[in-house]
Parts: structure tokens; sequence; C-alpha cells
């Protein structure tokens, strides 16, 4: 049996569409009721289903007014302040383009980025680097748009450009993606297959909003559905989550694994609300899984995804992954494992996922490339596709080790180190000590150095012996893409630099 799950139809978007229009089609229903809180150490900042569309509605008309036409970009420099949703959301009202930034990045940094997408106003939060090109820049000013008229929802086809997003820059360059507005449609089976959100729900997400993950899986999904969106407030420490999902009554917590990893770390209180959480933006490890299902009482929720496509691989409550697994294609989607050629793989061997390029969801294209190509979008991710569908992800293509004429899975190697004692986080990579011989190697984070003794018997235990890193070393901290809460994605590339021979 070949390793393709064909779940079509694809969702089919109207003639004349617009990505915020469809998010806030329902807000009128839901009037009070709570669409986003902020949650702060002082207070929270709470924005109503109605305030949210009278102040996108009044955004537009702000963006409008500084002479803009739709399709003109609109780089947001914000923090995780109300603004920066209203004027992602407002700026698509409005016909325009939104680019989210980090608020971490330099001047030097975003003026970069600047040049990719050209914008033609910048939106910017006090004390945030701005871009050193003579662009004009708006402040928000919540009070005054919540006054204005406002604007009429612009439709247009629904392959036109909504968004342009940054990926998390793992390769050591952040690339510019264009979504089209019909890219809202393809999350509608994330809804029951992965998230199990629906109208009443109150999702936490711990990440910043200029994250897709947050974007979509923190906003857009359940205002969609009628449910609260709660983010803790810039500044909040993964310490203090616990702390804020019991008070907020979350019904869901979304994070990455980084952010499991450390809350675990604490002290986690009664959370009587919360039914699951779910996981994105690395690979969720099995250990972690299971430490977190004793600690909570609840089961986290893998989703496979990534910035050019969102997520399309995933468990569910409904029917949650197999152990060691990402989950099923979901719904709506259609996708193979292939091999070197475009040919799709039997089920078991491992190849390179693929994403149909007729996907709604997929990405228009990188900005100053041509887009998708030919049958299939190839992810870069490889993994294996069991008889029953489930999917299996084994690291990046890239980041795939050999040892010994074999290719082994940098994943499967960090996990047999998660048990072990003191260690806090690991990496697994190819260095070549010197030249023409190369080894996997093992770098961890932990507050001191931990006994090779026992770094050896906790991979002994599960590792073949071709697979057991032949080198640890210790850092103060796993090189990382820049995160307010210290969890940002892993920068893999940048290990080798950090090699030491051993005295």
């Amino acid at each position: 049996m070949l390793s393709v799950v064909d779940n079509r139809p694809f969702p089919v978007a109207p003639r004349a569409f617009n990505l915020a229009g469809h998010v806030l089609a329902r807000a009128d229903r839901f009037g009070d009721r709570p669409a986003l809180t902020l949650l702060g150490p002082d207070g929270d900042e709470t924005l109503s289903f109605a305030q949210l569309t009278r102040l996108t509605q009044g955004a537009a008309t702000a963006l409008s007014a500084f002479g803009l036409v739709p399709g003109d970009r609109v780089l947001l420099r914000l923090g995780n302040s109300l603004a920066f949703p209203i004027l992602f959301l407002g700026a698509l009202w409005a016909g325009l383009v939104p680019v989210p930034t980090s608020a971490a990045l330099t001047g030097r940094e975003i003026t970069r980025l600047s040049a990719l997408v050209t914008p033609r106003l910048v939106v910017a939060d006090p004390g945030i680097a701005l871009p050193d090109m003579p662009i004009p820049c708006l402040s928000p000013d919540l009070a005054t748009w919540a006054e204005l008229p406002p604007a009429p929802l612009h439709l247009g086809d629904p392959g036109r450009e909504a968004y342009v997003i940054f990926t998390s820059g793992t390769s050591g360059q952040p690339t510019a993606v264009s979504h089209a507005h019909r890219a809202i449609l393809a999350r509608q089976s994330m809804h029951k297959h992965w998230e199990g959100l629906g109208e009443g729900d109150r999702i936490m997400h711990a990440g910043a909003f200029n994250w897709t993950y947050t974007l979509g899986t923190g906003l857009l999904d359940p205002w969609t559905l009628g449910a609260t969106a709660l983010i803790p407030a810039a500044g909040t420490s993964a310490a203090d989550l616990p702390a804020l999902l019991q008070r907020s009554r979350a019904t869901i917590l979304a994070a990455a694994p980084g952010v499991y990893r450390q809350l675990l770390r604490n002290e986690m209180p009664p959370l009587p609300h919360l039914r699951h959480g779910l996981s994105a933006g690395e690979a969720l490890l099995p250990a972690l899984r299971d430490q977190w299902r004793a600690r909570t009482g609840t089961d986290l929720h893998e989703a496979l995804g990534m910035t050019e496509i969102s997520t399309y691989v995933s468990g569910s409550p409904d029917r949650p992954a197999p152990e060691g697994s990402a989950g099923y294609v979901q719904p709506g989607r259609h996708v193979a494992i292939l091999g070197e050629a475009d040919t799709p793989l039997l089920r078991g061997e491992i190849g390179e996922l693929a994403v149909s390029t007729e996907d709604p969801g997929l990405m228009r294209g990188y900005l100053g490339q041509p887009p998708p190509q030919g049958q299939w979008y190839r992810t870069g991710d490889v993994a294996r596709m069991a008889a029953d569908g489930a999917i299996t992800h084994l690291g990046r293509k890239d980041d795939l080790l050999n040892a010994g004429g074999f290719r082994v899975s940098p994943t499967e190697v960090e996990a047999a180190f998660q048990d072990c004692p003191g260690l806090q986080a690991c990496a697994a990579v190819q260095i070549e000590p010197r030249p023409g011989t190369t080894i996997i190697a093992l770098f961890y984070e932990a507050s001191c150095a931990i006994d090779e003794n026992l770094l050896h018997q906790c991979a002994e235990k599960t590792l073949a012996r071709w697979k057991q890193p032949r080198h640890y070393q210790r850092l103060d901290a796993l090189p990382r893409t820049a995160s307010a809460t210290g969890t940002g994605k892993l920068i893999r590339k940048a290990l080798a630099a950090r090699y030491r021979r051993p005295e």
C-alpha cells in the first residue's frame, strides 16, 4: 500500500471572499462574549466580540485614510498588545496586507526584512525598532479607532495576497511567505481533528502574536467559532503560566514543547477546567507527553505543520495519535511520502512529506520566487507512514544524521535522554571532530555537567550502538530563535560550531 492519503475534497471559497470577514462572520451573534483576554500580573484586558469587530472596522478606516489601496502592505511592529490582532484584522478587512514581525528584531534586522516586503506603512508601539527606510509610521490609537465610521469589507479573489509572514529562520535566514485569503478555509478541519475546539471554549496560547501558531490556533480559530482567546501579556514567564491557567479557567492550552517542559518544572495547581493541551512548533517527544499526562491527567495532541501550510497532520481528542507518532492526515488534505522522484513510497518506508500544491492552505509562494509547481510541495520533513495512516516524524531532511552509513533521526536520539536526571533539553547533531571523521554528538542544557557514564547508560537503554552519541557537551542554553518566553525553535545548524574538543 502506498504512502498516500487523499482526504479531499478541498474546501471551496466563494468567488468574492475576505479572511477577516470570514473570521468575524458570526461576531454579531456573540456580542458581549469575551473574544480576547490579555492576562497580566496586574490585571486583565478584555475585548468582547462586538468591540473586536468595531475596532477592526475602525482600524481599517484609519489605515485607508493614509491613502493606502488594496494590496498595499502594512508592517506591524507591535508587542503582545490588543492593538496587534486589531490591526492584523483591520488591514485584512480593508484589503491591505499585514506583515506581522517579532518585536525582538533589531533595527538592522527589520530593515533587511522590510526591504523584502516593501511596506507602504509601519504601525509601531513605542520602543520597538523601526526599519531605517523612509516609510510613514502610525501609532496605535484604539480609543480613536472605536469612534471612526466602520470601513466596508473589501471582497475579492480568494487567492489574492492576504498576509505575509516570515519563517522562524531555523536555517539562519528568515524567508517571507505570502498567504492567500483562502488559507483560513483550510483551517476548518483543525477545529475538530486537532484542536477539539468549539464555541464557548477558552483557549490559552503561550506564544507571541506574530507567530503563525498563535495567530491561527490562538486567535483566528477561536474567533471563527465563538471561543475566547487567552493570551499572556508581554513579559509573562513560563513559571507564571500555571497560575494563569487556573485563574483564567482555560479549557485548552496551546504551546510549543519547550513551554510544556518548563511548566513541568513548576508546581502545577489543580486545573479542573483544562481538557487537553495542543503542541506544535517542534517535535513532541513521547516522554514529555507521558509526563504531562501523569501531572495533569490530560493529554497532549501534537500537530505537524510549517509556516508555509500551517498544520496538516495531527492527533485529536477524538482520535489521539498512536504513541510516538504525530497523528493522521487531516480531512481536506492530500498528503504523500515521496522518494527521490515525485513517486509515493510504500507504507513503512522513510521518505519526504509532501502536500498537494492544490491545497488552499498552501502558501502562494515565497516573495521573489515563483509559486510551488507540479503536483507536490515537498516540505523538507522526513517521515514514515504506518499501515493505518499514522505518520511518524523523523526530523528535517537536512538534519538527519549518518551513523555507519545508516540514516538516524535526531529526535530518536534525543528521546533517549528525556528522563535523564538534571538534563533540561538536548539536541543531537552530526559533527566532524577531525577531517574525514563524523560522529553523532549530543549537546544538552543542564545546571552543571552530567556524568558521562549516566549519559551512556541512558543511550544504551533504547538506542542501538551505532545510534548512540560519541560526544556529550553541556551548554548554558541551546541556540534558539528569538522568543519572549525563551522557548523559540532550535537552530540545529548552529550547534556544530559550538563543538569543544575534549581535553
